[in-house]
């Protein structure tokens, strides 16, 4: 097993914030509380909150997951996380 370089944990970090923010704001768009998207989403509503606050990133599976439960593609929520620039 490496260990990852200070700098790309960061960069870590900062996606995690922004997928967070991303899944946070497409359920307040829906007008869903944590419970019902954890509920949509067969998940517990802690994890929902600790995806939102970038302290857990979901693995492909539970991104699918989550976007069934905010009734989106699994793209919408990943779509302007990472700047292209």
């Amino acid at each position: 097993m490496s260990v990852v370089p200070r700098h790309e944990r960061s960069k870590d970090i900062e996606i995690a914030a922004a997928f967070g923010a991303q899944v946070r704001a497409q359920r307040l768009a829906k007008g869903m509380t944590q419970e019902a998207l954890a509920e949509a989403a067969d998940l517990h509503p802690t994890f929902i909150s600790n995806v939102e606050r970038g302290y857990r990133v979901p693995t492909v599976p539970t991104l699918i997951r989550l976007s069934i439960g905010l009734g989106i593609s699994p793209g919408q929520l990943v779509d302007g996380v990472v700047d292209q620039g």
